[in-house]
């Protein structure tokens, strides 16, 4: 690997500051995220003085941790990696949180390590951003509003508001029928009216152990959350466990006394608990209305099991003093930034599209005669769960690779790097094989080009664009990038050399040839001219052709390894990475608990839980790949277009849509090398090590699969390896750069839009 180095931070002047000495604003954000910092929590929150590192046990690299403030205000740190141009070479600085992280990011930045943009363990939400913090937040927080008239609170007016009102009004309606639940009847009606519109209200309860902390500290701004969660407890006897003792105030020991309580949970709790179970489940499905999600959520869980007495809706204009606690208070219905929201380091679009794998699984293999769901619509289904799978397997090779030793990183991403194509590629020349077709074989061959052009052209470019209108000119490691290109002309040129092979040497196969009837002499006129590529020309083929094949196949792994041996070992310094902690070492500054040298580092995925997720998906993506391969004949049948486009497309670039958004992220924070670093290492790994899988298990078991590839393949991929080259030269990159090579690759697309089908197919 490269070479890697780290400051060592004096951790013995690094004391945290005294929360006597820091400032609380009057407004509050969240009570979860700065509780530890508010005026109450100073009085009745012991917080320890400081926290001592702990020594960095030995590893291939040595790591800092970084230093936090500790005071409330301070900013919290951003991780990542920056560069910078130093003489005639670039210096990458990583700078995270912990070892694991550390070597994640590392691993980033070595060939043939999948590109990772994730974390692959737990961040202190203190070091997140406030926008981030927000994500994470519970809606029981009082802060300054802005305007609440927006496109995204009128929305949810729309989808949502209108018809939860209408439900509680009619279940108002039927407690007051009941009369003895006219209680209830009265905290529907207050309900009904806050769930039309909840922006800017909040939903309090008073409590007596406020009033006595009050008492004891009468400046407290906000109450510990210690006390917070008592109270609901408290208040909510269905949520607690009967063996907690627990200080309950004597007019609320007859709360289960009362007759209305139990027509309430028989009548009317659970006809709003479907209610608001439906609108969770659609809002969460949703991802940026998260908000309203847990808004049902919390009046689910909290509210509605609470005394109605103690329930009561202000429209807040100020903070809320020590007399009430805020249960539940929103500002805004739609939040764009929950793209980034995870649960256990999994992305929120990841976790919504596990039960589409399941129920395309269970369609698939039970409704065999399609009597209920199309081929067409469960073939869409598959392709659309090969992008959740390919995420879980991405995120295990990350975390094993970052939880690993540089041999068992190299040996899991070279046996799971390319697990997402190489399932469906067999599947789909197995079928092909079992029809006796070489429509199928064809389609892989048009699968693979598709990706090597994606990669090379679209992931890039797409890349510069989005990094080109936030920053206005990029560098990147030209050298690093130059040992890339390398290996992508050895890769091409391997690829299609039995092609060209055939080419020079090949028969002119001529149909539909026929001559005027007035001179039988003259020239005949053929409608349909090509060279005979598929293997039936014997002499040529076995004697010439597919040994070549088997030639290439071995030095194409060959060259791969031979590139990693290079950028990892003989010339790492061409990448010149450096470990830094990325805080500069002020007074009031320390480490975090657990952060130092992996004690106490909390990762999301265990190896073994990792690997356990890794062989599931597996198994996962080849039962999709079978049900995709099992569907796409009907398509092939009967759809205007040409097979070329729909194998150049949808199965290509299907698979790498999380790489794609890798790369994004990566450009967005102007880390341009990763991101063309992405697109080249899938397509230096589909010419050098899925290829010659793909032979060495047809010659095992033999498809049927010829590398010989059609006019098209050959010359889009040669044009695009040259053009990605050209604009590689510089070291610099902007968003017209990206624009042409998404226009190359769009003319491309267009020329296999337009193409005649196979002639297999």
């Amino acid at each position: 690997m490269s070479n890697i180095k780290a400051p060592i931070v004096d951790t013995e002047r690094c004391r945290r500051r005294s929360t006597a000495e820091s400032s609380d604003t009057q407004w509050d954000h969240d009570p979860r995220v700065y509780r530890r910092t508010s005026q109450c929590d100073r009085l009745c929150v012991d917080i320890g003085s400081h926290v001592a590192e702990t020594p960095s046990p030995d590893v291939s690299h040595q790591y800092t941790p970084k230093c936090l403030s500790a005071h409330k205000g301070s900013t919290p740190c951003h991780y990542g990696e920056e560069v910078w141009q130093d003489g005639s070479s670039l210096r990458t600085t990583i700078r995270a949180e912990n070892e694991v992280e550390a070597n994640k990011l590392a691993n980033n930045y070595r060939f043939g390590f999948r590109k990772w943009k994730s974390h692959v363990t737990e961040r202190p939400i203190e070091d997140r951003s406030d926008i981030v913090r927000e994500l994470y937040s519970e809606l029981n927080f009082v802060r300054p509003q802005g305007s609440l008239i927006t496109c995204g609170n009128m929305a949810y007016l729309i989808l949502f508001g209108w018809w939860i009102s209408l439900a509680y009004l009619l279940v108002s309606v039927l407690m007051f029928l009941t009369i003895i639940g006219v209680p209830y009847g009265k905290l529907c009606w207050k309900l009904s009216c806050y769930f039309l519109w909840p922006f800017g209200k909040s939903i309090l309860k008073p409590r007596s152990l406020v009033r006595r902390c009050c008492v004891k500290f009468p400046h407290c701004e906000a109450i510990p959350e210690e006390s917070d969660s008592k109270e609901v407890k408290e208040s909510t006897p269905l949520l607690m466990p009967p063996s907690v003792p627990i200080e309950v105030p004597p007019q609320r020991t007859r709360y289960w006394c009362r007759v209305s309580t139990y027509v309430w949970l028989l009548l009317g709790y659970p006809l709003l608990g479907l209610i608001h179970g439906l609108a969770c489940f659609l809002s969460w499905i949703l991802v940026f209305t998260i908000p309203v999600a847990k808004m049902n959520a919390r009046t689910l869980a909290i509210i509605l099991l609470m005394p109605p007495e103690d329930v009561h809706i202000h429209r807040l204009k100020k903070p809320q003093g020590c007399e009430s606690q805020v249960l539940l208070c929103c500002y805004h219905a739609f939040n764009w930034y929950y793209y980034k929201y995870t649960l256990d380091g999994i992305n929120v679009f990841a976790v919504n599209l596990l039960p589409l794998v399941i129920t395309t699984l269970v369609v698939g293999y039970v409704d065999t005669e399609n009597q209920f769901v199309s081929s067409e619509a469960k073939f869409a289904a598959a392709v659309s769960s090969i992008i959740p799978l390919s995420y879980y397997i991405g995120m295990g090779i990350a975390s094993i690779s970052a939880q690993s030793n540089f041999a068992v990183g190299a040996v899991v991403n070279a046996t799971f790097g390319s697990i997402t194509e190489m399932t469906f590629y067999i599947t789909a020349l197995l079928r092909g094989h079992k029809a006796g077709t070489k429509c199928y074989e064809e389609i892989v061959k048009a699968a693979l080009t598709g990706t090597l052009l994606g990669c090379i052209l679209f992931i890039p470019g797409i890349s510069m664009i989005i990094g080109g209108f936030k920053h206005r000119e990029q560098r990147f490691n030209s050298r690093s990038a130059g040992v890339s290109s390398a290996l992508l002309f050895i890769s091409v040129g391997g690829v299609f050399a039995p092609t060209l092979f055939s080419k020079a040497y090949g028969s002119l196969v001529c149909a539909g040839c026929s001559s005027s009837p007035a001179n039988t002499s003259g020239p005949f006129t053929c409608m349909d001219c090509h060279y005979d590529m598929s293997g039936s020309y014997e002499p040529l083929y076995l004697r010439h052709i597919e040994p070549l094949v088997y030639t290439i196949s071995v030095l194409l792994p060959s060259a791969y390894l031979i590139g990693l041996i290079f950028t990892l070992k003989t010339h790492s310094h061409i990448y010149d990475i450096q470990v830094s902690d990325g805080h500069d070492h002020h007074q009031g500054q320390c480490p975090p608990e657990g952060a130092s040298g992996g004690h106490g580092t909390v990762v999301h995925w265990s190896r073994l839980r990792a690997l356990s997720v890794l062989i599931m998906a597996t198994l996962l993506m080849a039962a999709c790949a079978d049900l995709t391969t099992e569907h796409i004949k009907p398509i092939l049948d009967h759809s205007a277009i040409s097979q070329y486009f729909i194998g150049v497309t949808v199965l290509a670039m299907v698979p790498e849509i999380p790489e794609i958004f890798n790369g994004i992220q990566f450009a967005l924070q102007n880390n341009i090398s990763l991101s063309l670093e992405v697109g080249n290492c899938i397509a230096v790994q589909v010419c050098m090590i899925q290829i010659p899988l793909l032979i060495l298990f047809n010659t095992f078991y033999d498809v049927g699969f010829v590398l010989l590839f059609s006019d098209l393949h050959l010359w889009a991929s040669i044009f695009s390896v040259i053009v990605v080259n050209y604009i590689f030269m510089d070291g610099k990159s902007d968003y017209f750069q990206g624009t042409a090579l998404v226009v190359v690759y769009l003319i491309l697309l267009a020329l296999y839009f337009f193409a005649p089908s196979p002639r297999a197919c």
